[in-house]
């Protein structure tokens, strides 16, 4: 199918609420549930919606839904259930304890196997896997931690870094939740600088054991999911230090050991001390927590050996010889949980942003001129602003997520694709694992930052009833808030995918000091960035229809707009190189030169993820076999495009990459779509497949306590 670029559309009348294209007609409130601040004694709406309506929404959520549609449909139906939903009203031990019933919930159902290679009890289906966890973004997000600590994280560690032996032993029970585990990488030193952890692992060769030991307090392993009550087992991450026969013990760099934490009692194991986080700003249903070792021993063979191994006489051996590129392949292997927390913030800004429009739709506020009733807030163009480019933008970001989790099944999806062992050479996987890790780090960021503002945002929108704990949009804010600094701080994440770009995912650069990174990018040539940029036929057809020069294109050009994005990327990147080419200079002090051009850096970073998610959108349009969905997709991309503009409008005009004219038609556009899109606000939110059982709200009348008994 053709994409059909949508021109800048015409408004619709708030009164009629008609759009242009009757194909599109959404002009009956199909609403189902309750919502927020109806007025006292108002009746319920009921739903009234019509064949090509269901349709519609039907479609979009097959395009929404992407290659995992079938699982999506049946987490669909086993999660409709409030009780999967927070209960503010149960103490900090409640809690966790509920967690952990809905997480043996989730092990009755098997829910574990598909991130597990078929020889060791799983499924082997990476995609499923990842877009299982997704969809716990509509319910819990304490339970998507909990269950991602236990069979993303400490089983992923088991299952990437380990070899037969570990699998034999761990993998079934970890499975089915008879081994509790947990992920101790960060220390209270050192978070995303992994590469300079403090705890240590040194190999005796007269016992043949690890000797793990924090050897500072800032090497205490803090903010464990599992840590504080759960776990009886840690994946540690270690510096190992060891020697062969006549060698003096030598640093290895960072290492993943299993190290046994508590006993079945639940009490700390000699030289363990463990403690609990107890309250946080959300996520009440996890067991943060802290862990110290004293010369704790362990087996050798407890070292997860994929990587690298130590025979009984404490020889090292590893098939890749580099250091960093071996620290690297093994945290490359762990990527899928990045990736899972993008995908799961995405669900719950979805989630938040159709709770708010379905309070928008009928909270009324303030009566229409000459008339006797009063205006729904979504009819105002204000509160459209508010969640409209929000939804547009949550859109793309699901169809790149799609891109993302495919591309990962791909690459990590079965045997062939997980040789267990690597070489030096930069073959063709070992590249497109490393572009991989980078847009994984991109999009991670985006979307998490997306989600936070985006749950905010609707808090505000459904005013005193969005404060409300039962109506869940304040608990949401709180535990998505730190889906922005876990698995991999959003600044730093940004700023490794603009290193990636600078660097043309070159293989010499990774791991590299600043001062070594920023003279090897000085001296690149930056004619490989645009071969570097991602190669789709339709892309390309629809840059090939618009004109080289923006400012002679339509703006509602889907050609134009791909343009646009791209010429800033490739504006940003040529320029950034310029700055830190200032490294190689006499007497050049690189961190200097490195720390003056970190805000271009970023903005690098987020220039390439913006781009890469517009042509993801552009490709799923592309790939819709609906029609009316397809003209609703490419308006809601639109907004999309034009909200991005206007967003970064100061750049755009003081780098001349837009007049000042285009500025203006800018922002009359989102205004424009806005109102185009105003009818279909509740269509849009449908498709996102929330099942109704984890929207329950208690916003009407009937379901307020009573004043009296409070």
């Amino acid at each position: 199918m053709t994409v059909t670029a949508a021109g800048t559309p015409k408004p619709s009348s708030p009164e009629n609420g008609s759009p242009d294209d009757e194909t599109l007609d959404t002009t009956v409130d199909n609403s189902d549930v309750p919502h927020a601040g109806n007025p006292e004694g108002a009746p319920s709406v009921p739903t009234q919606e019509s064949a090509d309506v269901r349709q519609l929404v039907d479609n979009l959520r097959r395009t929404l839904d992407g290659r995992w549609h079938d699982l999506r449909e049946y987490a669909r139906e086993k999660m409709d259930d409030p009780e999967l939903l927070p209960d503010p009203s149960l103490t900090l031990e409640q809690t966790r304890e509920r967690t952990f019933d809905h997480l043996k919930r989730l092990a009755d159902l098997d829910f574990a196997a598909a991130g597990f290679r078929p020889e060791h009890g799983g499924t082997g289906d990476v995609g499923a896997a990842i877009t299982g966890i997704e969809m716990l973004g509509y319910a819990d997000l304490s339970l998507m931690v909990k269950a991602g600590v236990q069979w993303g994280l400490f089983g992923g560690a088991i299952e990437n870094l380990g070899t037969q032996r570990h699998h034999d032993r761990y993998v079934k029970d970890l499975i089915n939740l008879d081994l509790l585990g947990s992920f101790a990488m960060t220390e209270i030193g050192h978070g995303s600088n992994v590469q300079a952890l403090e705890t240590v692992a040194t190999y005796d060769p007269q016992t043949e054991e690890f000797v793990v030991h924090s050897t500072t307090p800032d090497a205490s392993k803090e903010y464990i999911g599992g840590a504080g009550q759960t776990a009886t087992i840690a994946a540690v991450f270690a510096q190992l230090v060891t020697g062969g026969p006549d060698e003096e013990p030598t640093g290895r760099g960072v290492h993943c050991f299993v190290v046994p934490i508590r006993d079945e009692s639940g009490a700390d194991l000699p030289g363990i001390t463990t403690h609990d986080d107890g309250y946080k700003g959300g996520l009440k249903g996890v067991d943060n927590g802290g862990i110290t070792f004293d010369e704790v021993r362990i087996p050798r063979e407890n070292l997860l050996n994929k990587y690298a191994d130590v025979d009984a006489d404490g020889t090292y051996t590893s098939p890749i010889e580099n250091e960093n590129r071996r620290f690297f392949t093994m945290l490359g292997t762990l990527i899928r949980g990045r990736t899972s927390v993008a995908a799961t913030a995405g669900a719950a800004g979805r989630k938040a942003l159709a709770i708010a429009t379905r309070y928008g739709l009928s909270r009324k506020q303030f009566e229409a001129p000459d008339a006797d009733h009063e205006i729904a807030i979504m009819d105002y163009l204000a509160h459209q602003r508010r969640l409209l480019p929000l939804i547009a933008t949550s859109y793309a970001l699901a169809f790149a997520q799609n891109e993302v989790t495919n591309e990962l099944h791909e690459v990590q999806g079965g045997p062939e694709q997980n040789p267990d062992t690597a070489s030096d050479g930069d073959d063709s996987r070992a590249g497109r694992q490393r572009e991989l890790e980078a847009l994984v780090a991109g999009l991670k960021a985006m979307t998490t930052w997306h989600a936070s503002h985006t749950i905010n945002t609707c808090r505000e929108a459904c005013g005193g009833a969005g404060y409300l704990a039962a109506n869940q949009l304040s608990i949401m804010r709180g535990d998505i808030d730190v889906f922005t600094t876990f698995e991999g701080d959003n600044t730093v994440l940004t700023q490794l995918l603009a290193k990636e770009l600078l660097s043309a995912y070159a293989q010499d650069v990774r791991g590299l000091s600043t001062v070594g990174w920023a003279r090897f990018i000085a001296d690149m040539a930056r004619d490989v960035f645009l071969e570097k940029s991602a190669a789709r036929q339709v892309v390309q057809t629809l840059m090939d229809s618009s004109d080289e020069d923006t400012e002679k294109s339509e703006l509602s050009n889907r050609g134009t707009q791909i343009r646009l994005l791209r010429n800033r990327e490739d504006h940003l990147v040529r320029t950034c190189a310029q700055r830190l080419r200032r490294a190689t200079e006499p007497d050049a002090d690189a961190f200097e030169v490195f720390n003056s051009a970190q805000d271009h850096l970023l903005k690098v970073g987020q220039a390439h993820v913006e781009r890469v998610v517009l042509e993801s959108f552009v490709e799923a349009i592309d790939n819709c076999d609906s029609r009316a969905a397809s003209e609703l997709l490419g308006k809601v991309c639109d907004l999309f495009v034009y909200s991005l503009l206007e967003q970064d409008l100061d750049w755009f005009l003081m780098h001349r990459h837009v007049s000042v004219e285009r500025a203006k038609a800018i922002r009359r556009g989102v205004n424009d779509l806005c109102a185009d899109l105003r009818p279909h606000a509740r269509t849009l939110v449908d498709a996102f497949g929330v099942p109704e059982g984890l929207l329950t709200v208690q916003m009407t009348p009937e379901n307020r306590p009573d004043p009296t008994t409070v």
